[in-house]
């Protein structure tokens, strides 16, 4: 965190080169976060550029009473809900190339695949403010109280959300062909 604020100041004095310091260290998570929240990559890009010029421009709100992440991270969550908003619901992500070992069959790449994608659209067919909780821990990995700083909640409110939409994901999966036994597989 000290070398954050001590890019801060240093973008704050004037040093606008000292910011990309800040993208270079944030834009992998914030892009990771917009995608899993978004499910298109295009969009996760173009929102990400966004969000980090959106900051440079709010630099001087920043306060330093929480993390520089979070507060990066509060931008990003408001922009993709405008986002989401803007658009109609979304249906189902795309299958992205996952990496695989050479030593799986076709069958089981396959197989991991449809898997992948079920639990995606499950994902993002859950209501977003449990979509938002689990994919900040599950992905991103902040604690409780990271998340509510980001998302404005109080961290037992967090814990709450998280503990609803795994519980709603373990049962939609439950009930699929799909699913069987990728909930236990996930942990979730």
């Amino acid at each position: 965190m000290q070398d954050d604020l001590a890019l801060i100041e240093r973008v704050r004095q004037g040093e606008q080169e000292a910011y990309a310091g800040l993208v270079n260290k944030y834009k992998h998570r914030i892009y990771v976060f917009l995608f899993r929240m978004l499910g298109e990559a295009q969009d996760a890009q173009d929102l990400a550029q966004e969000v980090f010029i959106k900051a440079y421009f709010q630099l001087d709100t920043f306060t330093g009473s929480s993390q520089f992440f979070t507060w990066l991270y509060r931008i990003a969550y408001c922009r993709a809900i405008d986002e989401l908003r803007r658009r109609k619901p979304v249906k189902s992500v795309p299958i992205h190339d996952l990496e695989f070992a050479d030593t799986l069959t076709p069958e089981s790449i396959c197989l991991a695949k449809e898997q992948a994608a079920s639990l995606r659209e499950q994902v993002m067919a859950l209501p977003e403010s449990y979509r938002t909780v689990l994919l900040l821990r599950h992905t991103q990995e902040l604690s409780y109280k990271e998340i509510g700083e980001v998302l404005e909640l109080p961290p037992d409110t967090v814990q709450v959300r998280l503990y609803r939409a795994r519980k709603k994901l373990r049962e939609v999966l439950t009930a699929s062909e799909q699913g069987g036994g990728l909930h236990e597989m996930l942990d979730i």
